[in-house]
């Protein structure tokens, strides 16, 4: 197992990111980067000690690599910032690489030197990346809290400023021209002009092969077959998401709906209702075909999915 240290502003919004990713073995919230040993909540807020708000990852490296750990973490905050993040201020909201040897230093430095590449942002780029120090887990109330503490949790990551800011920043630049070339009549009017395909005519809605879907505009992985299931409603339904998906109150033809959209390309996908089997949490996630591309489990390594393997083990 190997271990990767990331400061990104408060920890709570830290964990989630990562949190039942494959090959993620644990993520933990906790304090490093001071002198002082066993610090507390309290103290380290306040300014008392050196120590920032961190995350501790703990991963097999031979199903999610390094270099995929620091993407997820660029992507999580703003990296311009040198006084904190979003809404939280000072030193111990501050952001940071901590690299565990040489071998996560150079791939931090090729991950920074590739975001200031891609001009994303306008301002220099400030995150540090430093050599690991002593790290301390945090007291078990920050402990998973987007689990524990659910509505608060998405109400402060929403109210700090982050969820719009990663939402604006990180989303894909999608070419309507371009993808109207590229894309069937189907999945343009599906994806980005929020349109619905026949029921039972579709390509997925009876799919019995193993494997993954990803959005068919950004490649964003979205679902597996592991979760996918018949609800006889004609369109490919599933239990859960495989990973962060935007969910928003569509009112449109007079209903009220929640709609889920990709978070990287922001293609319209479907939406979720609360009719899904009971013993797997309730949800049915009714999605169209025409929004998704599936890549079989044998080729997820071909194609550079290769963590997500991990599901049919």
């Amino acid at each position: 197992m190997e271990k990767a240290i990331f400061a990104g502003g408060c920890f709570w919004c830290m964990v989630e990111p990562f949190d039942e990713m494959p090959g993620i073995i644990k993520a933990v919230s906790g304090y490093t980067g001071g002198k002082n040993a066993y610090p507390t909540y309290e103290a380290v807020v306040s300014g008392l000690t050196d120590h920032v708000e961190a995350v501790e990852i703990t991963f097999d490296e031979t199903v999610i690599s390094y270099e995929k750990l620091l993407d997820i973490f660029w992507r999580q905050i703003d990296p311009t910032d040198a006084h904190g993040q979003f809404a939280d201020r000072g030193k111990s909201y501050q952001t940071a690489i901590f690299v565990m040897n040489d071998a996560q230093r150079k791939k931090a430095e090729e991950s920074k030197q590739a975001l200031i590449d891609s001009k994303r942002f306008d301002q220099k780029i400030v995150t540090p990346i430093l050599d690991a120090m002593p790290f301390y887990k945090a007291e078990e109330a920050h402990q998973d809290y987007h689990k524990k503490n659910r509505l608060h949790y998405s109400l402060y990551k929403k109210g700090s400023g982050r969820k719009a800011f990663i939402e604006e920043n990180w989303k894909e630049t999608v070419d309507k021209k371009a993808l109207k070339k590229k894309l069937t009549p189907m999945q343009f009017h599906v994806t980005l002009e929020n349109g619905t395909e026949p029921a039972f005519n579709n390509e997925y809605y009876d799919n019995k092969a193993e494997g993954i879907y990803v959005d068919i505009i950004s490649g964003e992985p979205l679902f597996s077959s592991l979760d996918q299931y018949d609800a006889g409603c004609g369109w490919p339904s599933f239990t859960k998401p495989i990973t962060k998906i935007k969910e928003t109150i569509d009112r449109s033809h007079g209903m009220n709906r929640m709609e889920v959209r990709s978070t990287r390309s922001d293609a319209h996908l479907g939406h979720v209702f609360d009719d899904g089997p009971q013993e797997k949490g309730g949800l049915r996630y009714c999605i169209n075909s025409a929004a998704l591309r599936f890549i079989p489990k044998e080729s997820l390594e071909a194609e550079g999915y290769k963590e997500y393997l991990e599901l049919f083990k």
